[in-house]
């Protein structure tokens, strides 16, 4: 069953999950949590589920291709996990601006996830969580994952101009 992602919490909520995240970009794989796995078995990856946002998924540095990652000018604030900043994927000279982002020193709620990776699954050539394709979150602003395990309506969606 679905969960609904009216009914998630606000302030937001850090879950820890054992879906697996395989992530390809500019025709290379940039993520792959299965292929990462160690002696200790799966990694987890954190899932911050918001009111009317599909989750954002986190992922351990283990899991990814940082060599793939350069960082970006910018940063931003949230006002739950703190100050954010960039980075752009870049293979063989092509380049996704500011496509993954990470918060060094986040909040006490959000301890956790201090040096793990996110990700806009919009600006990447193909997300899955759990074995199922990603689909982004609307919106250009949001790295929400939308799978059949959640339902909207979220926020960013045109067709719901009253969460934008």
């Amino acid at each position: 069953m679905a969960e609904r992602v009216a009914e998630y919490p606000r302030p937001p909520e850090l879950r820890a999950s054992h879906d697996s995240v395989r992530v390809e970009a500019l025709g290379q794989v940039l993520c792959d949590t299965v292929a990462a796995e160690g002696e200790a078995g799966p990694l987890h990856v954190f899932k911050v589920c918001e009111t009317f946002h599909p989750p954002t998924i986190y992922l351990p540095p283990a899991a990814l291709r940082l060599e793939l990652l350069q960082p970006a000018a910018g940063r931003s604030f949230c006002e739950w996990k703190g100050v954010a900043r960039y980075f752009d994927v870049v293979v063989a000279g092509e380049r996704i601006s500011k496509a993954v982002w990470q918060y060094p020193e986040p909040t006490a709620a959000f301890a956790p996830i201090a040096g793990w990776y996110a990700l806009y699954p919009g600006l990447m050539d193909a997300v899955w969580l759990a074995g199922e394709r990603v689909t982004p979150q609307p919106g250009g602003f949001y790295g929400g994952w939308i799978t059949s395990q959640v339902e909207g309506p979220f926020k960013g969606d045109p067709r719901h101009p009253e969460l934008i």
